[in-house]
């Protein structure tokens, strides 16, 4: 990661290109491993190249600031209780919001970050269980919370984590897409692209709310939480 790491710090601006082509590279050889060992290759290799969080540049606490600022108070203007927030990764920008106010499941599908998050930050309202959005049956709550998970799915994934949200007796579904993008194309399971969920081939409809991010990463800048009915998905 070594390398990731330098371009970021020399070529700020094309970062996100670059690294787009360097996992495009590295993801090759994940196409025939289960997503579970994909991810947490991912994760033992801190394959995102944040020194921050092994989520990712976009699970800083400087990319998710608008989030901690906006998110508690949504939630709580539509009558959220209970949130499972899969994939919850490291945990290293949801822990600034309080969440005593909610029933909060953090859910991963890598075992070693669940542990770790269970150790660091269990309470009272928070919990943490290791699940697969694609095939887990998922506990039941006013809310699913999806970030930065589809843009890494190939389509087949997505269309079946999509299909078990759907079974999951969950009311809303909030994620992340990109607006102003239109030009969804499908990938391996592990890289990255963005995605813009209103186009094909998911056509999802207009979201009952949506969240700017004021995502600063470069092809970012239109990346936003999307908040849907599932009943209308």
């Amino acid at each position: 990661m070594q390398i990731l790491q330098w371009f970021r710090q020399k070529f700020p601006q094309s970062y996100a290109f670059f690294r787009g082509i360097y996992f495009s590279i590295k993801v090759a050889a994940h196409k025939e491993k289960p997503i579970e060992e994909v991810f947490t290759q991912i994760k033992c290799e801190n394959r995102w190249g944040s020194s921050e969080s092994v989520s990712g540049g976009g699970s800083e606490i400087e990319q998710t600031r608008t989030l901690i600022t906006e998110l508690p108070r949504m939630w709580k203007a539509k009558g959220i209780k209970s949130i499972l927030d899969i994939p919850c990764g490291d945990f290293n920008w949801m822990k600034e919001i309080d969440l005593s106010a909610f029933d909060y499941i953090g859910g991963d599908i890598v075992d070693e970050l669940i542990s770790e998050n269970a150790m660091k930050y269990s309470s009272k309202s928070i919990k943490f269980m290791t699940l697969n959005l694609v095939t887990d049956i998922l506990p039941r709550k006013d809310l699913i919370f999806v970030r930065d998970c589809f843009v890494h799915l190939a389509y087949k994934d997505i269309r079946n984590a999509i299909a078990n949200i759907k079974k999951s007796g969950c009311k809303y579904l909030m994620t992340t897409t990109f607006p102003e993008h239109h030009n969804n194309h499908d990938i391996v399971t592990g890289e990255w692209r963005t995605i813009n969920l209103q186009d094909k081939p998911f056509n999802f409809p207009k979201p009952e709310y949506t969240l700017i991010e004021n995502c600063t990463e470069n092809y970012c800048k239109d990346k936003a939480m999307g908040l849907w009915l599932i009943e209308h998905i």
